[in-house]
């Protein structure tokens, strides 16, 4: 399986070359050059798998077994969820009223990211150990990226990671679960900015092409296409839970309802669709809506700016998973999107061509929720099943109940729940409910922290390279010392 860039411009490359680079060296994001087609057979031979095997049946079919052989494949799936709370690793409750919450929480820090992560961490250690490498690894977060991909590589003998936070624009507990892990590969970083600001330094680095190569740089952001490759499962899980039967002509559909931020999860759908899923997509976000507009009516661009809300991960302006988007719907055209993408680049506004945005508004549909409707979803799912949901989540139930409350005729419906009430007790209070913490979260508030902070008036790029070039100079010492 190769891989090409959305923007056309940078060599093609395996499986393990889209896993290390993160950006293209053009700016563009890597997809695959063909998406291979599911036929129903194949579709009903997955429809009984667990949620692991079928991650295993999508890394076979992207990966290949040259890369990583059938047997090493399944040994580093089984390991990466081997520390999920749930025996399923993703579950599907069944609520009243025909609301359906596909649970993609059940990992350490309490999120989905933990899914993706852990299993590209797992390739990245297979690949490293193989190839006697060191990666940095940098990530910029909105709140759960960024624990996430630290408990996943934390400890890991060929692996520093640095995560730029923005102090204060996290919940306590999302801050916490980053700033308590100690481990000497882990280097966290607070900035005086919002998450769409502290990409900027990160951008700027990466851009760098020369310093990117010399100092092995990688990113573990949703721009990785291993992380879009994992959230494909929670689609087909979906729809094999939520599908009344395989033997109808033509297969049913099934909606799902995507609450998103940088369209990473949304992305995968897409992508799950194009190889014959038979879903509906449904995109759900807060109040900044920059994806809501795209799909309703082509308004790319940017607003004056983020508004907190109590979806706080979705506070994002910059969903760059769109690229991916653009690219997949456009038929894989590389120069509309190139041009399109450094267009938004240098005026953060661009109306999409019309039949580009005609396309994206038969794929998906979407819907904005207010923090009034969130607190309110949270509200009655709690009223109606005793079942606590995260903002976030609760960002795809509201449009559930919205559809249920207008008696709307449609398909089966999956709600995909990203996060924990758990890691969210502010906006579990703000809809007048009792959050419930479990003791491991608790535990939090009692550890040493350490954090580092990036302040307005610093020059982020610069403390980011000065950090990354002494990671470097660590490592090479080590190595010297170690073959001494």
């Amino acid at each position: 399986m190769w891989y090409v860039s959305t923007r056309g411009m940078a060599p093609r490359v395996n499986f393990e070359g889209a896993l290390f680079s993160g950006y293209a060296p053009d700016g563009g994001l890597f997809m695959p050059e063909e998406l291979p087609q599911l036929g129903r057979e194949t579709l009903r031979q997955w429809s009984t798998l667990s949620y692991p095997s079928l991650v295993k049946e999508l890394c076979a079919l992207f990966i290949g077994p040259e890369l990583i052989p059938r047997e090493d494949l399944n040994d580093l799936i089984h390991r990466a969820f081997s520390r999920f709370r749930h025996k399923e690793v993703v579950h599907l409750s069944r609520l009243r009223n025909g609301l359906n919450v596909l649970e993609l929480w059940h990992g350490v820090t309490y999120a989905f990211k933990d899914l993706s992560l852990c299993c590209t961490a797992e390739f990245l250690q297979y690949f490293l150990e193989k190839r006697a490498k060191h990666v940095t690894v940098v990530v910029g977060t909105s709140g759960d990226t960024g624990s996430a991909a630290i408990e996943s590589v934390q400890g890991a003998k060929n692996v520093d990671i640095i995560v730029l936070l923005p102090k204060g624009h996290c919940t306590k507990i999302q801050e916490l679960q980053m700033t308590t892990v100690l481990k000497d590969n882990v280097h966290v970083f607070g900035v005086e900015g919002n998450s769409d600001e502290l990409d900027e330094p990160i951008k700027a680095v990466f851009a760098d092409v020369a310093f990117v190569k010399k100092h092995n740089l990688m990113s573990l952001n949703s721009i990785n296409w291993s992380r879009v490759l994992i959230q494909m499962a929670h689609h087909f899980f979906a729809y094999f839970r939520c599908v009344p039967s395989l033997d109808m002509h033509p297969l049913p559909p099934v909606e799902v309802v995507v609450p998103t931020g940088a369209a990473g999860n949304l992305a995968a759908g897409c992508i799950a669709q194009k190889m014959g899923l038979p879903v509906r997509l449904v995109v759900t976000v807060n109040c900044n809506d920059i994806i809501h507009r795209t799909v309703q009516r082509g308004d790319f661009s940017l607003s004056e700016t983020v508004k907190p809300t109590l979806a706080s991960a979705m506070d994002i302006q910059v969903p760059y998973n769109m690229e991916r988007i653009f690219w997949l719907l456009s038929d894989s055209d590389s120069q509309g999107t190139r041009a399109l993408m450094e267009q938004f680049e240098r005026t953060q506004s661009v109306s999409l061509p019309k039949e580009l945005q005609s396309k994206l508004s038969l794929a998906v549909m979407s819907e904005s929720m207010s923090d009034e409707a969130i607190t309110q979803a949270m509200g009655r799912c709690w009223e109606e099943n005793q079942y606590l949901l995260c903002p976030h989540s609760a960002v795809a139930v509201s449009y559930h109940y919205q559809q249920m409350d207008r008696q709307q005729p449609s398909p089966r419906r999956c709600c995909l729940a990203p996060a924990s009430a758990a890691k969210f007790p502010e906006a579990v209070l703000a809809a007048g409910l009792t959050p419930e913490t479990p003791l491991e979260i608790l535990a939090l508030e009692k550890k040493e922290t350490r954090c580092t902070p990036m302040r307005k008036s610093d020059d982020w790029t610069l403390i980011l390279r000065n950090t990354i070039e002494e990671i470097d100079r660590q490592w090479t010492g080590h190595v010297r010392n170690a073959s001494d």
